[in-house]
Parts: structure tokens; sequence; C-alpha cells
């Protein structure tokens, strides 16, 4: 692992965010609770989120929680456990360190019970991307019932990145189509056969994320197959929908909450275990295309209760633009029981010398280098 001082030095390349200042990287004892309020003094209310940058300015977008806390339903192995959809927020900086809150882009619809937006659906882990043909701002996200049974993606557009986002709807990815991997077993009918049941109507899609590479091509990384199996399909070129070309990865991983970035021409991938609300230890992995073949690396957590991702759960990992060697770590403290109170944890990425990376639990001291 290199020192503080090492990483620091690396840290220097990169303009404006005091190490000392920040809030949000970890401090010494995983268990500490750190409140991240915006400019306004308010709680960042971002939760599931990812950022973009664009024209020198960082927008982050999350899931806006508030108002009470649903108890769990012990007929459902999921637990239960919500609050009312309110919307997708999205706060901007330019710095990474002071927020300002730019309000809902995306509202909830409480007039209208068949809409996806009403607040007794679920909508979850917003990413943005912005495509360079046609200037539009486009928001993916998991949508889904109360009971997670409709398991797809919604789609919503912009002209500016910091909204109002116009939704288009939702669907499941990639209907009728079968993976570049499909093998013949893949599509033999049978009972525990999600992939070829799911062939017809499109397939499952819950915890999400949106990666978008040097040649402009874009992905969608979604957890499928009833969580069992991670699919990667490649997005039409306005970005507004699969294209059909699709593959499974991480086959009967039971993978979610997935973050993609890309440095030293090859992939990488975070993710976790899936145990609902409960924390568990990391997944990472490497391949020489989004498509795979993926290469599991193991745990890249470092440090006390790295088995538990430090009490969080992955989201989204930060390229900081300033620097090709700075990537932040960002993910969820959840709280189960309050949902609008869960907190945030963002760390470094560090990249070691054989090609895989870790995630340290660091203590940035009081130190003037600026990120």
């Amino acid at each position: 692992m290199r020192s503080i001082l090492q990483f620091c030095s690396v840290a220097a390349l990169v303009a404006g965010l005091l190490l000392s200042a920040h809030p949000l990287l970890a401090g010494s004892d995983p268990h500490l609770e750190k409140s991240w309020c915006d400019t306004d003094g308010r709680p960042i209310n971002a939760h599931g989120g990812g950022v973009l940058f664009y024209r020198g300015v960082y927008y982050w977008y999350g899931e806006a929680k508030s108002g009470r806390t649903y108890l769990p339903d012990c007929n459902k192995s999921w637990g239960g456990t919500r609050v009312d959809l309110t919307g997708i927020s999205c706060y901007s900086s330019t710095h990474l360190v002071d927020w300002k809150n730019e309000g809902l882009v995306l509202h909830a619809t409480p007039d209208d019970p068949q809409s996806d937006l009403y607040p007794g659906r679920v909508l979850e882990r917003p990413k943005v991307i912005y495509n360079r043909t046609t200037r539009k701002f486009v928001m993916w996200l998991h949508v889904d019932t109360a009971d997670y049974a409709a398991a797809r993606c919604g789609v919503a557009v912009s002209d500016q990145p910091g909204g109002p986002y116009k939704y288009l709807g939702s669907f499941r990815p990639d209907a009728g189509c079968w993976p570049v991997n499909a093998t013949a077993a893949d599509k033999i009918p049978g009972a525990k056969n999600v992939l070829e049941r799911d062939f017809k109507t499109g397939q499952m899609a819950r915890d999400l994320t949106v990666f978008v590479d040097d040649d402009d091509k874009a992905y969608l990384f979604y957890s499928s197959e009833e969580n069992l199996t991670m699919h990667v399909s490649l997005l039409t070129d306005d970005y507004l929908h699969t294209s059909g070309k699709y593959a499974r990865i991480f086959v009967g991983r039971s993978m979610e909450a997935p973050a993609v970035f890309k440095h030293g021409g090859k992939y990488y991938f975070v993710g976790s275990g899936c145990t609902a609300w409960a924390p568990n230890a990391a997944r990472s992995a490497v391949a020489n295309s989004p498509f795979g073949p993926w290469t599991e690396l193991g745990n890249p957590c470092v440090g006390p209760d790295a088995t538990n991702t430090f009490h969080a759960q992955s989201t989204f990992v930060l390229p900081v633009q300033s620097s090709p060697e700075m990537y932040i770590f960002m993910a969820d403290r959840w709280k189960q029981w309050d949902l609008p109170a869960s907190s945030y944890l963002w760390l470094p990425v560090e990249f070691k010398t054989n090609g895989t990376f870790q995630i340290p639990l660091v203590k940035f001291m009081n130190t003037a280098t600026s990120l």
C-alpha cells in the first residue's frame, strides 16, 4: 500500500479539494458517522447515486429519500424496507467538497398510481451520461414495484445536466435477443432457466450502472436472472435503449451494486453480494472488454472491517478529471430502519503494479495537499 504522502503526491495534481477538509474521506473509525451538508447547511440527500462531470462541474445524482421507513414484510426475502418514492436529486460542485443543491431533477407523480414514478413504487441507483452526438443528458434508473417483481430499467432525458429530466418510460432489456455468449444449454426451457423464461419479454434489471467508453459506446451493467447473474448490454447510439447485443457475466455469482471504470486500457468492476440492506465483502474484477471475460480479483477493501466494505455498499467509482491516476470509490452506508439518514463513504482507489487495485480505509491527516 502506498503511504499517505505518496498518495498525496499524486493527489496534488488535482486542484481544489483539500483532503484535510473533505468530510467523507473516511476516518480511522469505520463506525464513525459523518454528516455531509450542502451549501445551505442541509444533509446531502443523494443515495445510490453517481456523478457526471460536464464543463468543469461535477453533478451528483441520487435517490432523494424522505418520510417514514416501512417495516419489513416477513413474507418477502428482500425485507420490504423502503420509503415512498420522492424523486431524483442533483447536487453540483467544482471541487468535490462544497455541493450546491440543484433540487429534484425528476419528480414523483403522486396523482398517477399507474406511473413508474408513483410514490408507492421504487426508483433506485440513478446514473447520468452525456451523449455528445444528440447533446442530451440521459438518466438510467432501476424502476420497480414495491415487491421488486417488475425488475425494469427506466430512462429520462434532459437538455441540461441540472434538469429537469423528462421521463420516457421503462422496459426490460434485450427482449427477443440471446446473449453473445449464450450456450445451447442456456436456451433450453426449464423451471430454473430464468434466461430462457424472460427471452421474449426482456431480461430482469435491478441494480444497475452505465459506463461510457473512450469511443463513446455506452454499456448498461445490471443484476439480472433473479439477481443470480449480471448482464452487460451495449446501448443504442442515442443511449436511450439497449441494442440487443449483450453478455452474461459473473454467472451464478449473485452480485449487485455495480460500479465500472476504466484505467490503463483495462475495465474494472466493483460490486457486492446480495444480502439486502446488510453490508458484505466487496467484489472486484478486471477485463479487456466490457463484455468480458471478467477475472475476479476478490475483495479490494483493506483495513478494519474490510470484510463488510467498512459497513457500506458500492454505488460508483468517480474519476477525478484533473488527474488520470485519481479515482474515488463511492459507497452508501445504509440505515435500514431510517433510510433517509443513510450516510456516504468516499475512499481513494489505489492501483498496484500487478494490475489490481485496492480500496484502503485511510485517514488523511492535517495536510495542505489538495486534490
